[in-house]
């Protein structure tokens, strides 16, 4: 799929729980290139529902994981990420209240990003069929691109039914916001900011999966 379809396999467990969730990807990107970057998965929409199967030890023949077990691996990703050269201010939120889960970190620049996925998935934090190279930027070229990615659609079919309905309802939207003006970009499916130093694309998660909407993008920059 395209690029956080699953987000974190840290917090998997939690969106095999439950259809109705949000994924947010953030990056903020100034013109010297150093930037800031945040993902964050809300599940409020089924808070209710979640906090009953908490109490529960199985649900579709999966082991419901504790808060504890979530805590632990969103605490060891933010460690391997303080680790990556280029990356600092780590930083984890976990609300189990209303189950919204933030990471977020500067970079210096923001293939950073892709190195620490990569030693994510380098510790077995995220799954190997999860994408690393996600962004690339050229300042001489005045650009930033969201790399293209293969499709999820392949690992979607061998799902059961149960684990494929978790993505019926499931929004993602992924924000880039620029010191710079855009000039340009290459999908016409990011809304471009009045002021156009932002751009935003939401889609349904299943219309990523089908490839309805592509969240590749080459920006360039006046």
């Amino acid at each position: 799929m395209k690029n956080f379809l699953k987000l974190f396999a840290v917090i998997l467990p939690l969106l095999l729980l439950t259809s109705c969730f949000d994924i947010l990807d953030k990056v903020n990107v100034k013109a010297d290139g150093t930037g800031e970057y945040t993902i964050i998965l809300n599940a409020s929409k089924s808070k209710t529902r979640l906090a009953s199967i908490s109490k529960m030890e199985t649900i579709n023949g999966k082991k419901v994981p504790k808060k504890s077990e979530i805590e632990n691996k969103i605490n060891e990703a933010a460690r391997i990420f303080k680790a990556t050269p280029g990356i600092s201010n780590v930083k984890t939120s976990m609300d189990f209240d209303n189950y919204i889960i933030k990471l977020s970190c500067n970079f210096k620049q923001i293939e950073n990003i892709n190195a620490g996925l990569e030693q994510l998935k380098a510790k077995n934090i995220l799954g190997k069929m999860i994408p690393t190279q996600i962004y690339s930027q050229s300042l001489q070229k005045k650009s930033l691109t969201r790399n293209k990615v293969n499709t999820f659609k392949a690992d979607y079919d061998k799902m059961g039914k149960a684990d494929r309905e978790v993505f019926n309802d499931a929004k993602y939207t992924s924000i880039m916001q620029f010191e710079n003006t855009v000039k340009s970009q290459t999908n016409s499916s990011y809304v471009l900011a009045p002021n156009k130093k932002a751009v935003k694309l939401e889609a349904n998660i299943l219309d990523l999966i089908f490839q309805k909407k592509q969240l590749q993008n080459t920006i360039l920059f006046q």
